[in-house]
């Protein structure tokens, strides 16, 4: 069964950079679309970007296009996000989901949630 658990958040000045891992201990990611969502202060949760095995395409929300990328490491069973360039808007919970398809930068029919970690930019 999927069992996500993301990690790598952490405080950080605007500009900086943080990678957020996504890993599967109990089963293969390589071929599950995996999505990333974020909340911030007082939002609601909204998907960023989705990444399909099928295609090998990713998809970004604007918000993020050119600053994030998401990298998987089937060796490892993990999926990266690759963030750069950080804005203090970016402050947020992010979490990784298994889903069954990419709508666009949202993954869609999610059979699981990470718990999520914290990123913080301060300015």
């Amino acid at each position: 069964q999927l069992q996500l658990a993301e990690s790598g958040g952490g405080l950080v000045q605007a500009g900086g950079s943080l990678r957020l891992s996504c890993v599967n201990s109990r089963a293969t990611l390589a071929h599950w679309p995996i999505g990333w969502f974020r909340q911030g202060p007082g939002k609601e949760r909204e998907g960023i970007s989705c990444n399909s095995p099928r295609d090998g395409s990713t998809v970004y929300a604007d918000s993020v296009k050119g600053r994030f990328t998401i990298i998987r490491d089937n060796a490892k069973n993990t999926v990266y996000l690759q963030m750069n360039g950080l804005k203090p808007e970016d402050t947020a919970v992010y979490y990784c989901a298994a889903g069954i398809s990419c709508s666009g930068y949202v993954a869609d029919d999610i059979r699981i949630w990470g718990l999520g970690t914290q990123v913080t930019v301060s300015s």
